[in-house]
């Protein structure tokens, strides 16, 4: 087929665009066209979110029922101005050029690359040992769905609370739910990655039936999985409002509110195609706006001492 091509400039960027009638989600008959007037439409609440944040590319050139792939390394043929940012390999060698979406130019452009999910770091550049948040992601295992997720996340909500700490829940626009404790203030992986396993660890000895801390998919059966591993330097989040591609339709990763957690009766109501999506944030704004400036501290100490410590009624006086 004849590789179709269109130029077109973005606040000054010159881009090409190639073939924007390649259908990538065939059964909902979403085409590149659409993923990337969805990405230029909801660019005014991603783009925050994604400031100085390196991102992995998560690529699907041939639609979702293909082959996709993973991309670290900024392509070679980027354009010269799509910002990029040296991070070490673990294992040695030359560092891996990490590319910076935090312009509307560079999201499209990324968009067009059929990087339908957009995954970034918890960290901002430079300072790639600082993260700036701890995220639980909750995941369903056999038999289990996002209902029960979501009535994991709020019991999650309750010990954070109980210890100082708010909390933002969105759904993953997959399967799942993931919360997000915003941070802001001076702190390492070395710091959050212990408090966030102690946590999942926590609700996992209140309900062993139906909860669970630990990797193994031959014990995740009917058991939600806590997925505390995601805070470390070398791991990336699906981003607050990117689409997803797990599923037929491209749903997002959007946040709820608590009530609309605690209210949800049908898993539908928490699927949002990309017209939900912008009609919501057009209607509520960025209820994941707190992340971006809540400034919080993690307690000192063992996750399940501080609950117990904070359940315990004070003495009067």
């Amino acid at each position: 087929m004849a590789r179709e091509t269109h130029q077109v400039e973005i606040e000054g960027r010159k881009l090409t665009l190639s073939n924007p009638d390649k259908v990538l989600y065939p059964e909902a008959g979403f085409a590149k066209a659409q993923v990337i007037d969805y990405y230029v439409r909801v660019s005014e609440w991603l783009l925050p979110h994604l400031r100085n944040r390196p991102v992995t590319l998560k690529r699907y050139p041939n639609g979702i029922r293909e082959k996709h792939f993973y991309e670290k390394n900024a392509p070679r043929y980027r354009p010269a101005w799509v910002r990029t940012f040296p991070v070490p390999r673990r294992a040695g060698g030359t560092d891996i050029q990490y590319v910076i979406i935090d312009d509307l130019p560079t999201l499209v452009w990324s968009a067009n690359l059929a990087n339908l999910e957009i995954h970034p770091f918890l960290h901002r550049v430079p300072h790639i040992d600082r993260p700036n948040m701890v995220v639980f992601d909750l995941d369903p295992g056999e038999g289990t769905g996002i209902l029960d997720c979501a009535r994991l996340a709020l019991r999650i909500k309750e010990v954070l609370e109980a210890i100082g700490l708010q909390s933002f829940p969105k759904v993953s626009g997959s399967k799942g739910i993931q919360l997000t404790i915003p941070l802001n203030t001076p702190v390492t992986y070395a710091e959050t990655q212990p408090f966030a396993h102690g946590i999942a660890q926590l609700l996992s000895r209140e309900h062993p039936e139906s909860v669970i801390s630990e990797m193994s998919k031959d014990a995740r059966r009917n058991k939600v999985l806590i997925d505390w591993s995601q805070n470390t330097d070398h791991k990336t989040t699906v981003c607050v409002y990117s689409m997803r591609a797990k599923r037929e339709q491209p749903y997002i990763s959007m946040p709820v509110t608590w009530e609309e957690l605690a209210k949800a009766k049908k898993p539908e109501t928490l699927d949002f195609p990309p017209d939900v999506a912008l009609n919501r944030l057009a209607k509520l704004g960025d209820l994941y706006a707190p992340v971006l400036t809540l400034k919080q501290k993690l307690p000192s100490g063992n996750a399940g001492d501080l609950v117990a410590g904070a359940a315990k009624p004070r003495r009067k006086r």
